[in-house]
Protein backbone atom coordinates (compact mmCIF):
# COMPACT_ATOMS: atom_id res chain seq x y z
CA UNK A 1 0.00 0.00 0.00
CA UNK A 2 1.07 3.34 -1.02
CA UNK A 3 1.49 5.35 1.97
CA UNK A 4 4.95 7.82 1.60
CA UNK A 5 3.95 10.57 3.37
CA UNK A 6 4.31 9.04 6.82
CA UNK A 7 8.07 9.70 7.82
CA UNK A 8 7.64 10.65 11.42
CA UNK A 9 8.46 7.38 12.30
CA UNK A 10 11.67 7.29 11.87
CA UNK A 11 12.46 9.99 14.53
CA UNK A 12 10.65 8.60 17.33
CA UNK A 13 12.26 7.56 21.03
CA UNK A 14 11.44 4.25 21.93
CA UNK A 15 12.83 5.48 25.54
CA UNK A 16 11.02 8.52 25.79
CA UNK A 17 7.58 9.25 28.37
CA UNK A 18 4.91 7.86 26.03
CA UNK A 19 2.06 10.40 26.35
CA UNK A 20 -0.43 7.64 25.08
CA UNK A 21 0.99 5.05 27.56
CA UNK A 22 -2.26 5.72 30.25
CA UNK A 23 -4.46 4.56 28.04
CA UNK A 24 -2.61 1.37 26.77
CA UNK A 25 -2.21 0.64 30.91
CA UNK A 26 -5.70 1.70 31.38
CA UNK A 27 -6.54 -1.01 28.81
CA UNK A 28 -4.17 -3.58 29.84
CA UNK A 29 -5.69 -3.62 33.88
CA UNK A 30 -8.61 -4.06 32.62
CA UNK A 31 -8.00 -7.10 30.70
CA UNK A 32 -6.13 -8.41 33.89
CA UNK A 33 -9.07 -7.34 35.75
CA UNK A 34 -11.94 -9.23 34.03
CA UNK A 35 -9.86 -11.99 32.46
CA UNK A 36 -11.13 -13.33 28.83
CA UNK A 37 -14.36 -12.67 28.04
CA UNK A 38 -17.12 -15.70 27.69
CA UNK A 39 -18.58 -16.29 24.45
CA UNK A 40 -21.51 -14.23 25.08
CA UNK A 41 -19.46 -10.97 25.90
CA UNK A 42 -17.69 -11.55 22.55
CA UNK A 43 -21.13 -12.17 20.46
CA UNK A 44 -22.51 -9.41 22.69
CA UNK A 45 -19.35 -7.26 21.45
CA UNK A 46 -19.75 -7.98 17.57
CA UNK A 47 -23.47 -7.19 18.25
CA UNK A 48 -22.55 -4.14 19.35
CA UNK A 49 -19.68 -2.87 16.84
CA UNK A 50 -22.41 -3.79 13.78
CA UNK A 51 -25.36 -2.02 15.14
CA UNK A 52 -23.22 1.17 15.70
CA UNK A 53 -21.56 0.62 11.91
CA UNK A 54 -25.09 0.76 10.71
CA UNK A 55 -25.99 3.58 13.05
CA UNK A 56 -23.37 5.55 11.42
CA UNK A 57 -23.63 4.36 7.38
CA UNK A 58 -24.81 7.88 6.02
CA UNK A 59 -21.93 9.13 8.19
CA UNK A 60 -19.62 7.07 6.90
CA UNK A 61 -20.66 7.57 3.06
CA UNK A 62 -19.85 12.01 4.03
CA UNK A 63 -17.02 11.85 5.59
CA UNK A 64 -15.34 9.27 2.92
CA UNK A 65 -16.71 11.67 0.12
CA UNK A 66 -15.69 14.58 1.69
CA UNK A 67 -11.85 13.41 2.01
CA UNK A 68 -11.46 11.52 -0.94
CA UNK A 69 -12.84 15.22 -2.55
CA UNK A 70 -15.56 12.69 -4.50
CA UNK A 71 -16.10 9.08 -3.39
CA UNK A 72 -18.48 5.99 -5.43
CA UNK A 73 -21.36 6.06 -2.96
CA UNK A 74 -21.75 2.77 -3.93
CA UNK A 75 -18.32 1.69 -3.52
CA UNK A 76 -18.60 2.99 -0.02
CA UNK A 77 -21.67 1.33 0.99
CA UNK A 78 -20.30 -2.10 -0.14
CA UNK A 79 -16.38 -1.87 1.13
CA UNK A 80 -16.86 0.26 4.01
CA UNK A 81 -20.51 -1.13 5.26
CA UNK A 82 -21.62 -4.41 3.86
CA UNK A 83 -18.42 -6.09 3.64
CA UNK A 84 -17.64 -5.14 7.53
CA UNK A 85 -21.13 -6.59 8.46
CA UNK A 86 -20.48 -9.74 6.48
CA UNK A 87 -17.49 -10.41 8.05
CA UNK A 88 -19.13 -9.77 11.86
CA UNK A 89 -21.78 -12.33 10.87
CA UNK A 90 -18.96 -14.94 9.77
CA UNK A 91 -17.37 -14.66 13.21
CA UNK A 92 -20.60 -14.29 15.18
CA UNK A 93 -22.18 -17.77 13.00
CA UNK A 94 -18.33 -19.55 13.99
CA UNK A 95 -17.14 -18.31 16.82
CA UNK A 96 -18.26 -20.81 19.26
CA UNK A 97 -16.33 -23.19 17.17
CA UNK A 98 -13.75 -21.74 17.13
CA UNK A 99 -13.17 -21.26 20.51
CA UNK A 100 -12.72 -24.98 21.70
CA UNK A 101 -10.12 -26.29 22.34
CA UNK A 102 -8.71 -28.44 19.38
CA UNK A 103 -7.27 -31.91 20.29
CA UNK A 104 -4.03 -32.64 19.51
CA UNK A 105 -2.93 -35.41 17.00
CA UNK A 106 -1.90 -38.97 18.19
CA UNK A 107 1.22 -39.61 19.51
CA UNK A 108 2.33 -43.21 20.90
CA UNK A 109 4.69 -41.69 23.38
CA UNK A 110 1.33 -40.19 25.22
CA UNK A 111 -1.11 -42.98 24.46
CA UNK A 112 -2.59 -42.09 27.98
CA UNK A 113 -2.38 -38.56 27.98
CA UNK A 114 -4.77 -35.74 26.76
CA UNK A 115 -3.04 -33.50 24.13
CA UNK A 116 -4.93 -30.02 23.32
CA UNK A 117 -5.09 -26.95 22.02
CA UNK A 118 -6.31 -24.07 23.82
CA UNK A 119 -7.17 -20.88 22.28
CA UNK A 120 -6.25 -17.87 24.84
CA UNK A 121 -7.03 -13.44 24.07
CA UNK A 122 -3.48 -11.87 24.17
CA UNK A 123 -4.54 -9.37 25.90
CA UNK A 124 -4.26 -5.16 23.88
CA UNK A 125 -4.42 -5.25 20.43
CA UNK A 126 -3.02 -2.24 18.36
CA UNK A 127 -4.65 -1.85 14.91
CA UNK A 128 -3.06 0.66 12.68
CA UNK A 129 -5.77 1.67 9.61
CA UNK A 130 -5.27 2.85 6.64
CA UNK A 131 -6.60 5.20 4.27
CA UNK A 132 -7.58 4.29 1.22
CA UNK A 133 -10.28 2.03 2.40
CA UNK A 134 -10.53 3.77 6.37
CA UNK A 135 -13.39 2.07 7.40
CA UNK A 136 -13.09 -1.41 6.24
CA UNK A 137 -8.82 -1.37 7.04
CA UNK A 138 -9.33 0.19 10.55
CA UNK A 139 -12.24 -1.88 11.68
CA UNK A 140 -11.45 -5.41 9.94
CA UNK A 141 -8.48 -6.28 12.11
CA UNK A 142 -10.57 -4.97 15.23
CA UNK A 143 -13.32 -8.04 14.35
CA UNK A 144 -10.81 -10.43 14.96
CA UNK A 145 -9.73 -9.03 17.53
CA UNK A 146 -12.83 -8.70 19.81
CA UNK A 147 -14.04 -12.57 18.54
CA UNK A 148 -10.40 -13.41 19.87
CA UNK A 149 -11.39 -11.82 23.28
CA UNK A 150 -8.99 -8.79 23.29
CA UNK A 151 -9.32 -5.39 23.67
CA UNK A 152 -7.67 -2.81 21.05
CA UNK A 153 -6.22 0.52 20.65
CA UNK A 154 -6.76 1.94 17.25
CA UNK A 155 -4.66 4.64 15.42
CA UNK A 156 -6.90 5.79 12.71
CA UNK A 157 -5.20 7.69 9.50
CA UNK A 158 -4.41 10.71 9.33
CA UNK A 159 -5.09 11.57 5.49
CA UNK A 160 -8.90 10.97 5.93
CA UNK A 161 -9.33 12.83 9.23
CA UNK A 162 -13.30 13.49 8.52
CA UNK A 163 -13.82 9.63 8.26
CA UNK A 164 -11.66 9.25 11.36
CA UNK A 165 -13.82 11.40 13.37
CA UNK A 166 -16.26 8.85 12.11
CA UNK A 167 -14.80 5.90 13.23
CA UNK A 168 -13.92 7.09 16.39
CA UNK A 169 -17.91 7.88 16.75
CA UNK A 170 -18.87 4.42 15.81
CA UNK A 171 -16.65 2.74 18.69
CA UNK A 172 -17.65 5.17 21.41
CA UNK A 173 -20.87 4.45 20.79
CA UNK A 174 -20.46 0.63 21.05
CA UNK A 175 -17.33 1.08 23.66
CA UNK A 176 -16.12 1.85 26.70
CA UNK A 177 -12.71 3.34 26.50
CA UNK A 178 -11.15 0.31 28.48
CA UNK A 179 -12.28 -1.70 25.51
CA UNK A 180 -11.55 -0.20 22.51
CA UNK A 181 -10.56 3.15 21.79
CA UNK A 182 -10.00 5.26 19.13
CA UNK A 183 -6.82 7.94 18.79
CA UNK A 184 -6.79 10.44 16.05
CA UNK A 185 -3.82 12.28 14.77
CA UNK A 186 -0.69 13.28 12.98
CA UNK A 187 2.41 11.49 12.31
CA UNK A 188 4.35 12.32 15.02
CA UNK A 189 1.32 10.33 17.32
CA UNK A 190 1.26 7.25 14.88
CA UNK A 191 5.08 7.35 16.24
CA UNK A 192 4.25 7.50 19.80
CA UNK A 193 1.41 4.67 19.20
CA UNK A 194 3.56 1.99 17.49
CA UNK A 195 6.14 2.65 20.41
CA UNK A 196 3.84 1.19 22.73
CA UNK A 197 4.22 -1.92 24.28
CA UNK A 198 1.24 -3.69 22.89
CA UNK A 199 0.50 -7.61 23.22
CA UNK A 200 0.04 -7.72 19.47
CA UNK A 201 0.15 -4.96 16.61
CA UNK A 202 -1.37 -4.69 13.04
CA UNK A 203 -0.47 -2.51 10.43
CA UNK A 204 -1.67 -1.76 7.08
CA UNK A 205 0.19 0.55 5.07
CA UNK A 206 3.58 0.56 2.65
CA UNK A 207 6.41 -1.82 2.88
CA UNK A 208 8.34 1.68 3.86
CA UNK A 209 6.55 2.11 7.19
CA UNK A 210 6.18 -1.24 7.73
CA UNK A 211 9.51 -1.51 8.52
CA UNK A 212 9.32 1.27 11.24
CA UNK A 213 6.50 -0.44 12.51
CA UNK A 214 8.58 -3.58 13.00
CA UNK A 215 11.35 -1.59 14.13
CA UNK A 216 9.55 -0.10 16.70
CA UNK A 217 7.89 -3.32 18.07
CA UNK A 218 11.14 -5.18 18.07
CA UNK A 219 11.71 -2.53 21.35
CA UNK A 220 9.08 -5.18 23.20
CA UNK A 221 9.38 -8.07 21.01
CA UNK A 222 5.54 -7.72 19.96
CA UNK A 223 4.23 -9.64 17.33
CA UNK A 224 3.05 -8.08 14.47
CA UNK A 225 0.90 -8.91 11.16
CA UNK A 226 2.20 -6.63 8.46
CA UNK A 227 -0.30 -6.09 5.71
CA UNK A 228 1.42 -4.46 3.13
CA UNK A 229 1.09 -4.32 -0.47
CA UNK A 230 3.53 -4.59 -3.78
CA UNK A 231 3.30 -5.19 -7.67
CA UNK A 232 0.37 -7.62 -8.11
CA UNK A 233 1.02 -9.23 -11.75
CA UNK A 234 -1.87 -9.96 -13.99
CA UNK A 235 -1.64 -12.57 -16.43
CA UNK A 236 -3.79 -13.30 -18.95
CA UNK A 237 -3.70 -17.03 -21.10
CA UNK A 238 -3.60 -16.63 -24.99
CA UNK A 239 -6.77 -18.30 -25.39
CA UNK A 240 -8.73 -16.58 -22.79
CA UNK A 241 -11.49 -14.47 -23.74
CA UNK A 242 -10.33 -10.96 -24.06
CA UNK A 243 -14.01 -9.14 -23.25
CA UNK A 244 -14.26 -11.28 -20.25
CA UNK A 245 -10.67 -10.87 -18.97
CA UNK A 246 -10.87 -6.68 -19.63
CA UNK A 247 -14.09 -6.33 -17.71
CA UNK A 248 -12.91 -8.01 -14.83
CA UNK A 249 -9.65 -5.96 -14.73
CA UNK A 250 -10.99 -3.18 -14.94
CA UNK A 251 -13.87 -3.66 -12.38
CA UNK A 252 -10.76 -4.46 -10.24
CA UNK A 253 -8.36 -1.67 -11.08
CA UNK A 254 -10.77 1.07 -11.34
CA UNK A 255 -12.68 0.37 -7.68
CA UNK A 256 -11.44 3.30 -5.78
CA UNK A 257 -9.56 4.58 -8.39
CA UNK A 258 -7.29 1.81 -8.52
CA UNK A 259 -6.52 2.90 -4.39
CA UNK A 260 -6.28 -0.92 -3.19
CA UNK A 261 -3.16 -2.52 -2.16
CA UNK A 262 -4.47 -5.59 -4.22
CA UNK A 263 -5.55 -4.13 -7.45
CA UNK A 264 -3.79 -5.66 -10.48
CA UNK A 265 -0.63 -3.68 -11.25
CA UNK A 266 0.51 -5.01 -14.09
CA UNK A 267 -0.60 -7.15 -17.06
CA UNK A 268 0.82 -9.45 -19.26
CA UNK A 269 -1.00 -10.69 -22.56
CA UNK A 270 0.03 -12.67 -25.41
CA UNK A 271 2.11 -10.43 -27.72
CA UNK A 272 0.21 -10.49 -30.46
CA UNK A 273 -2.72 -9.75 -28.51
CA UNK A 274 -1.98 -6.44 -27.09
CA UNK A 275 -3.81 -4.16 -29.70
CA UNK A 276 -6.62 -6.68 -29.13
CA UNK A 277 -5.82 -5.89 -25.14
CA UNK A 278 -5.86 -2.50 -25.43
CA UNK A 279 -9.37 -2.61 -27.65
CA UNK A 280 -10.82 -4.96 -25.14
CA UNK A 281 -9.77 -2.58 -22.07
CA UNK A 282 -11.53 0.51 -23.73
CA UNK A 283 -14.58 -1.55 -24.13
CA UNK A 284 -15.09 -2.27 -20.83
CA UNK A 285 -14.25 1.34 -19.39
CA UNK A 286 -17.06 3.03 -21.74
CA UNK A 287 -19.33 0.42 -20.73
CA UNK A 288 -18.81 0.76 -16.93
CA UNK A 289 -18.37 4.69 -17.05
CA UNK A 290 -19.38 6.14 -19.87
CA UNK A 291 -18.97 10.15 -19.64
CA UNK A 292 -16.11 9.40 -18.24
CA UNK A 293 -14.95 12.96 -16.64
CA UNK A 294 -18.50 13.55 -14.98
CA UNK A 295 -19.07 9.72 -14.06
CA UNK A 296 -20.39 10.00 -10.09
CA UNK A 297 -19.49 6.11 -9.97
CA UNK A 298 -15.74 7.02 -10.40
CA UNK A 299 -13.91 7.69 -7.24
CA UNK A 300 -10.76 10.21 -7.17
CA UNK A 301 -7.57 9.97 -6.09
CA UNK A 302 -7.65 11.08 -2.47
CA UNK A 303 -5.06 14.07 -2.65
CA UNK A 304 -2.88 16.39 -5.30
CA UNK A 305 0.20 14.88 -3.60
CA UNK A 306 -1.01 11.35 -5.06
CA UNK A 307 -2.04 12.70 -7.77
CA UNK A 308 1.12 14.19 -9.18
CA UNK A 309 3.00 11.16 -8.29
CA UNK A 310 0.59 9.19 -10.73
CA UNK A 311 1.56 12.22 -13.36
CA UNK A 312 5.19 11.58 -12.55
CA UNK A 313 4.73 7.91 -13.26
CA UNK A 314 3.46 8.73 -16.46
CA UNK A 315 5.37 11.43 -17.64
CA UNK A 316 8.36 9.05 -16.70
CA UNK A 317 7.92 6.49 -18.86
CA UNK A 318 7.04 8.29 -21.96
CA UNK A 319 10.13 9.74 -21.45
CA UNK A 320 11.70 6.76 -21.40
CA UNK A 321 10.10 5.42 -24.45
CA UNK A 322 6.50 3.85 -23.58
CA UNK A 323 3.24 4.37 -25.30
CA UNK A 324 1.07 5.93 -23.12
CA UNK A 325 -2.77 5.50 -24.49
CA UNK A 326 -5.17 7.49 -22.02
CA UNK A 327 -9.12 5.46 -21.88
CA UNK A 328 -11.53 8.51 -21.36
CA UNK A 329 -14.75 7.71 -22.89
CA UNK A 330 -17.02 10.33 -23.74
CA UNK A 331 -13.82 12.66 -24.74
CA UNK A 332 -14.62 15.53 -22.23
CA UNK A 333 -12.17 17.68 -21.00
CA UNK A 334 -11.62 16.73 -16.88
CA UNK A 335 -12.21 19.47 -14.69
CA UNK A 336 -9.36 21.52 -13.33
CA UNK A 337 -8.79 20.32 -9.73
CA UNK A 338 -11.60 17.13 -9.72
CA UNK A 339 -8.86 14.63 -9.11
CA UNK A 340 -10.62 12.35 -11.62
CA UNK A 341 -7.34 10.17 -13.63
CA UNK A 342 -8.46 8.35 -16.43
CA UNK A 343 -7.48 4.68 -16.89
CA UNK A 344 -4.04 5.00 -18.50
CA UNK A 345 -2.87 2.05 -20.62
CA UNK A 346 1.35 2.47 -20.68
CA UNK A 347 2.99 0.20 -23.77
CA UNK A 348 6.26 -0.78 -24.15
CA UNK A 349 6.91 -0.56 -20.55
CA UNK A 350 10.05 -1.62 -18.96
CA UNK A 351 12.04 -1.72 -14.99
CA UNK A 352 14.19 1.77 -15.45
CA UNK A 353 10.76 3.64 -15.34
CA UNK A 354 9.62 4.03 -12.20
CA UNK A 355 5.84 3.16 -12.89
CA UNK A 356 7.20 -0.40 -12.88
CA UNK A 357 9.86 -0.12 -9.67
CA UNK A 358 7.18 1.20 -7.01
CA UNK A 359 3.14 -0.24 -6.62
CA UNK A 360 1.06 2.30 -8.36
CA UNK A 361 -1.64 3.10 -6.39
CA UNK A 362 -4.10 4.85 -9.35
CA UNK A 363 -5.59 3.61 -12.46
CA UNK A 364 -2.53 3.24 -14.30
CA UNK A 365 -1.82 -0.04 -16.35
CA UNK A 366 1.43 -0.72 -17.67
CA UNK A 367 0.89 -3.85 -20.32
CA UNK A 368 3.82 -6.03 -21.13
CA UNK A 369 3.72 -9.04 -23.55
CA UNK A 370 5.29 -12.75 -23.75
CA UNK A 371 5.89 -15.30 -25.70
CA UNK A 372 6.03 -18.12 -23.14
CA UNK A 373 4.40 -18.44 -20.10
CA UNK A 374 7.74 -19.48 -18.46
CA UNK A 375 8.68 -15.84 -19.05
CA UNK A 376 6.26 -14.57 -17.21
CA UNK A 377 6.83 -16.90 -14.36
CA UNK A 378 10.19 -15.96 -14.43
CA UNK A 379 9.77 -12.55 -14.15
CA UNK A 380 7.31 -12.58 -11.00
CA UNK A 381 10.05 -14.86 -9.74
CA UNK A 382 12.99 -11.64 -10.49
CA UNK A 383 10.35 -9.72 -8.43
CA UNK A 384 9.46 -9.36 -4.59
CA UNK A 385 6.73 -11.45 -4.00
CA UNK A 386 3.09 -9.43 -4.65
CA UNK A 387 0.09 -9.37 -2.02
CA UNK A 388 -1.99 -10.90 -4.63
CA UNK A 389 -1.38 -12.61 -8.36
CA UNK A 390 -4.06 -12.75 -10.92
CA UNK A 391 -4.29 -15.53 -13.64
CA UNK A 392 -6.92 -15.77 -16.41
CA UNK A 393 -6.82 -19.14 -18.26
CA UNK A 394 -9.50 -21.90 -18.22
CA UNK A 395 -6.25 -24.92 -18.82
CA UNK A 396 -5.82 -26.51 -14.96
CA UNK A 397 -2.20 -27.19 -16.17
CA UNK A 398 -1.41 -24.41 -17.06
CA UNK A 399 -2.44 -22.66 -13.97
CA UNK A 400 -1.52 -25.40 -11.78
CA UNK A 401 2.01 -24.38 -13.28
CA UNK A 402 2.01 -20.42 -12.64
CA UNK A 403 0.75 -21.08 -8.90
CA UNK A 404 2.93 -23.59 -7.78
CA UNK A 405 5.91 -21.88 -9.04
CA UNK A 406 5.60 -18.37 -8.14
CA UNK A 407 4.80 -17.04 -4.48
CA UNK A 408 2.41 -14.06 -3.97
CA UNK A 409 0.56 -13.63 -0.61
CA UNK A 410 -2.56 -14.70 -2.24
CA UNK A 411 -4.29 -15.57 -5.22
CA UNK A 412 -7.33 -15.33 -8.08
CA UNK A 413 -8.01 -17.35 -11.13
CA UNK A 414 -10.10 -16.09 -13.70
CA UNK A 415 -11.16 -12.53 -11.40
CA UNK A 416 -9.13 -10.23 -9.44
CA UNK A 417 -9.70 -8.87 -5.95
CA UNK A 418 -12.49 -11.00 -4.81
CA UNK A 419 -10.66 -13.86 -2.94
CA UNK A 420 -10.41 -11.55 -0.02
CA UNK A 421 -14.19 -11.13 0.23
CA UNK A 422 -14.15 -15.29 0.87
CA UNK A 423 -14.13 -15.46 4.68
CA UNK A 424 -12.85 -18.66 4.71
CA UNK A 425 -9.67 -17.50 3.17
CA UNK A 426 -6.83 -15.95 4.47
CA UNK A 427 -5.72 -12.45 3.49
CA UNK A 428 -1.83 -11.75 3.91
CA UNK A 429 1.57 -11.34 2.27
CA UNK A 430 4.61 -12.76 2.09
CA UNK A 431 8.27 -11.03 2.57
CA UNK A 432 8.15 -7.26 1.35
CA UNK A 433 4.06 -7.40 1.06
CA UNK A 434 3.25 -8.79 4.48
CA UNK A 435 3.64 -10.56 7.49
CA UNK A 436 0.98 -12.80 8.99
CA UNK A 437 -2.75 -13.02 8.06
CA UNK A 438 -6.53 -11.94 9.23
CA UNK A 439 -9.55 -12.22 8.66
CA UNK A 440 -12.28 -15.25 9.29
CA UNK A 441 -10.73 -17.76 11.51
CA UNK A 442 -7.39 -17.08 10.56
CA UNK A 443 -7.80 -13.45 12.10
CA UNK A 444 -9.30 -15.40 15.38
CA UNK A 445 -5.84 -17.51 15.86
CA UNK A 446 -3.89 -14.14 15.11
CA UNK A 447 -5.07 -12.74 17.70
CA UNK A 448 -5.23 -15.62 19.96
CA UNK A 449 -2.59 -16.99 21.72
CA UNK A 450 -2.87 -20.90 21.11
CA UNK A 451 -1.46 -22.65 24.11
CA UNK A 452 -0.48 -26.00 24.05
CA UNK A 453 -1.32 -28.28 27.11
CA UNK A 454 -0.40 -32.31 28.15
CA UNK A 455 -2.54 -33.58 30.90
CA UNK A 456 -0.15 -36.57 31.89
CA UNK A 457 -2.74 -39.80 32.81
CA UNK A 458 -2.14 -41.56 35.59
CA UNK A 459 -0.46 -44.03 33.32
CA UNK A 460 2.66 -42.48 31.75
CA UNK A 461 5.24 -44.04 29.12
CA UNK A 462 7.53 -41.31 30.23
CA UNK A 463 8.39 -43.50 34.02
CA UNK A 464 9.99 -45.85 32.25
CA UNK A 465 12.56 -43.72 31.02
CA UNK A 466 13.66 -42.23 34.51
CA UNK A 467 17.02 -43.70 36.33
CA UNK A 468 18.04 -45.74 37.03
CA UNK A 469 19.05 -47.28 33.32
CA UNK A 470 20.38 -50.24 32.53
CA UNK A 471 20.03 -53.27 29.71
CA UNK A 472 16.37 -52.83 29.26
CA UNK A 473 16.53 -49.53 28.46
CA UNK A 474 19.13 -50.43 25.82
CA UNK A 475 16.85 -52.94 24.31
CA UNK A 476 14.02 -49.83 24.60
CA UNK A 477 16.26 -47.33 22.73
CA UNK A 478 17.40 -50.06 19.61
CA UNK A 479 13.80 -50.69 19.56
CA UNK A 480 13.08 -47.01 19.03
CA UNK A 481 15.76 -46.18 16.69
CA UNK A 482 14.45 -49.03 14.23
CA UNK A 483 10.49 -48.48 14.61
CA UNK A 484 11.07 -44.73 14.34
Amino acid sequence: MNQPDRLALTNVDLNSENPLMPLLAAQQAAFLKHGAPSYEHRLDNLRRLRESIVDHKDRIVESVESDFGHRSRHETLLADVVGLLGEIRHNRKNLRRWMKPKKAGFSPQFMFAKAQIIYQPKGVVGVIGAWNVPVLLTLSPLIGALAAGNRALIKTSEFCPKTAEVIKSIVEQAFAADEVLVINGDAEVAGQFTALPFDHIIFTGSTQIGKKVMRAASEHLTPVTLELGGKSPTIIAEDFPLDLAAERITQGKMLNAGQACIAPDYLFVKEEQQQQMVDALSRAIEAAYPNYAENPDLTWVVNDRHFGRLKAHVEDARAKGATVIEINPGDKPIAEGSRVFPLTVLLNVTDEMTVMQEEIFGPILPLKTYQAIDEVIDYVNRHPHPLALYHFDYNRGRTDKVLNNTLSGGACVNDVLVHVMHEGLAFGGVGTSGIGSYNGDEGFKTFSHQKSVLKQSRISLQSLSRPPFGKGMERFIDFAIRWM
